[in-house]
């Protein structure tokens, strides 16, 4: 049979690698300088772009989205080319691909640190970045699949199912999370509100950990472990049960985020029961990459790639075993909110998705030059410094989350709260401390790389165009009987299609139902639209982040209750109904804050106009930055009407043509503010955004104190 003579391109892969370096240090610093700032406030120096708030989704965008994302497209590019025997479909694709998820990574960094963000975690960029996305998503599965069509290797090998379940489910849940209605340029409402939108984000914010952060690795850990061991797989019936069992459970789970919240309790029960099979796959997947190196730790032990790699699958083994028990509801009362987890969270995303990117770079880097690692012992400083750094950022997050719950729940004998929120907080410092230092360790150890693959780079010679050979494609009529799934091994589309109908299942059987049954959401006679001036306060909450650290949603626990409605007349926990006006939800992950679900009334416009100020002065002790820029920001009045518009479009139940006379009530009530300010001898203009955020603040929850007791209570059952 003729042998046909090809060339891999490395070119690219080259330029995704050095990608990942760059935003992998760069999303790092962002995450240690936003870590000091929950200790030392002033750190954010009092500007805007450099605070917590601004910080924190640029940080996770970078870390997912710029390192990780660039690290799988490394990945991918390099080992789809010899998995396949074949050169990627399109040079030109590639180089688009490239270039366009680089501008969207640019462009999503300053859009964030200026504010323009959606609320909605993992997918806060706006709705042109979104679409460009879209399109971006688009020429990479076109290359990717161009290149399966026209690949020399009849058998698609486990990875590449990992890598079309990912690029299949992460379009759909992009395309479906990012429904939003554009107001400007650089502004948007989702289209889904309160619960419906809860559902949606979460379903959406799970899988993106599921589909961007866990597939493609795996992919990934299936090509490049056996090859950096010299090992083949341990079980190959294992993946296949693997790949289709971990796509078809993975979708079901998202409702786990939203224990104990509005959201119906079936769709949370749902949530709970695919979580805690999900332990099954994945814990297969985990085994079957360790028991590859069965007989050889030899080499582990020399080898920095393998080092690296053991630790990043025990991380992931670790992530997915204490995923399914966070998703239990006795265990989630407990971890929920607190820094639990956070600590979860950076196992896997230091661990699992660090660890595999820096294995990758190590192994790939020396090959596309042509030479050998230039330090395996600064690769094993780097190797133990990033260790450590876990260690050191985990246990810390770990034994805060512990003691916030302990002091949250604890009581007095005579039943009363023994702790201030405050109190927890301040507690907990030296624990953020030591977090940093782990950060920094962790950071530092990335140093090592940076230094290494120069070093390694600049002793090799880099080989643009690899050159590999192969005998072309021949489609034969097998005479032997096959299984099943090596016939469909044979064929991507189906195999596209059959992933895409795997996951919708479970999305579409959680959201149908929230969507079109109107008991899932009962409504309150009380809850009225957001008035003018209290939009546009909502939507500096949301530019500025404070969503990051406050929650809106007082669960059904007695010291939640205790200690955000204690009066007969605040409403109890929060239900369904209160929230049918919020385009996006804002009941939070994290209270590095206290609530907010029931603030409206509990302090004067006074307090709220100091605390913004400097937040200290008010709360002695408080951790959360200044916002000094509020104070003096003109409100942006102009775009009142074009957001009336959208909200009326959304179903909102404004007054038609309310748009044209929504800046009068708003003046009328930013005079009423200003009026309650003088009294405290405040003097400020009424049209500046800090009187628009103390309208929202002293708007939220207002609606279900004032609702009628026998609703309220019927709303609840």
């Amino acid at each position: 049979m003729q042998v046909e003579k090809f060339y891999y391109d490395n070119k690219i892969v080259r330029a995704f690698g050095y990608a990942t370096v760059l935003f992998g240090v760069v999303g790092m610093l962002a995450g240690l300088w936003a870590a000091i700032q929950i200790y030392a406030p002033q750190v954010s120096l009092n500007f805007a772009p450099t605070t917590f708030g601004r910080l924190r989704p640029l940080h996770t965008n970078a870390i997912i989205f710029a390192f990780v994302g660039n690290a799988t497209f490394a990945g991918v590019y390099y080992s789809l080319q010899r998995l396949c025997k074949a050169r990627m479909f399109s040079d030109k694709l590639s180089w688009l691909h490239f270039w366009g998820w680089q501008a969207i990574i640019a462009s999503a960094a300053i859009t964030l640190l200026l504010g323009y963000t959606t609320g909605k975690e993992y997918a806060e960029l706006e709705w042109p970045i979104d679409i460009a996305i879209t399109l971006v998503w688009v020429v990479f599965g076109i290359n990717m699949f161009g290149t399966i069509l026209v690949r020399r290797e009849k058998h698609l090998y486990v990875a590449i199912w990992f890598y079309i379940a990912t690029w299949v489910t992460v379009a759909m849940l992009h395309i479906v999370n990012s429904i939003e209605i554009p107001v400007s340029f650089m502004k948007s409402y989702s289209w889904y509100a309160g619960v419906q939108d809860a559902l949606v984000q979460w379903w959406y914010g799970h899988n993106a950990v599921a589909f961007f952060l866990t597939t493609p690795v795996l992919g990934l850990m299936y090509y490049f472990l056996p090859k950096a061991a010299n090992r083949p797989v341990f079980s190959y019936r294992l993946s296949i049960i693997h790949f289709w069992a971990l796509i078809f459970l993975y979708i079901w789970a998202g409702p786990h985020h939203l224990l104990y919240t509005a959201l119906p309790d079936w769709a949370q029960s749902l949530g709970v029961v695919f979580s805690v099979m999900l332990i099954a796959p994945s814990w297969g997947g985990m085994l079957n990459g360790l028991f590859t190196l069965r007989g050889a730790w030899d080499k582990v032990r020399e080898d920095p790639v393998l080092k690296f790699m053991v630790v990043a699958i025990t991380c992931y083994g670790m992530s997915t075993f204490e995923g399914p028990m966070l998703s239990l509801k006795n265990v989630n009362a407990i971890s929920h909110f607190t820094d639990w987890t956070i600590a979860h969270v950076h196992i896997g995303g230091l661990g699992w998705n660090g660890f595999m990117a820096f294995a990758i770079l190590y192994y790939m880097i020396p090959k596309m030059y042509g030479t050998t690692l230039y330090s395996k012992k600064w690769a094993t400083n780097h190797f133990w410094l990033g260790t450590i750094g876990i260690i050191l950022y985990a246990v810390p997050m770990y034994w805060a989350g512990f003691e916030q719950r302990l002091m949250w729940k604890a009581f007095t004998p005579e039943g009363q709260l023994r702790f201030t929120f405050l109190e927890t907080v301040i507690s907990i410092k030296p624990f953020y401390i030591l977090r940093s230092i782990g950060g920094l360790l962790y950071l530092s150890g990335s140093f090592f790389l940076v230094a290494n693959l120069f070093k390694t780079i600049k002793q090799g010679t880099f080989i643009p165009n690899e050159a590999a050979e192969a005998a072309p494609l021949v489609k034969e009529q097998s005479e032997k009987k096959e299984y099943w799934h090596r016939i469909l091994e044979r064929k991507p589309v189906t195999m596209l299609v059959l992933s895409l109908l795997l996951v919708a299942i479970g999305g579409l059987i959680e959201m149908i139902p929230t969507f079109l049954v109107k008991s899932n959401i009962p409504t309150i006679a009380s809850v009225k639209p957001y008035t003018p001036l209290e939009l546009q306060g909502r939507d500096i909450y949301i530019r500025e982040g404070c969503y990051t650290c406050h929650s809106q949603m007082v669960r059904p626990f007695r010291d939640e209750v205790a200690r955000y409605a204690p009066n007969p007349g605040d409403g109890g926990y929060s239900k369904a109904g209160e929230f049918i006006y919020d385009h996006p939800f804002q009941w939070g992950s994290k209270r590095t804050g206290p609530d907010l679900a029931r603030e409206a009334g509990k302090k004067s416009d006074s307090w709220h106009y100091n605390h913004m100020y400097d937040p200290r002065s008010m709360s002695y002790g408080s951790l959360m930055p200044q916002y000094v820029w509020l104070h003096d920001s003109k409100l942006d009045t102009a775009s009142t009407p074009a957001k009336i518009r959208a909200m009326q479009t959304l179903g909102v139940p404004y007054p038609k043509g309310y748009d044209q006379i929504a800046n009068r009530d708003l003046m009328h009530q930013a005079d009423s503010i200003q009026a309650n300010l003088k009294k405290d001898h405040i003097e400020t203009p009424a049209n500046v955004e800090v009187i628009a955020l103390i309208a929202y603040l002293q708007r939220i929850g207002r609606d279900i104190k004032s609702a009628p007791k026998q609703t309220a209570t019927a709303n609840a059952q």
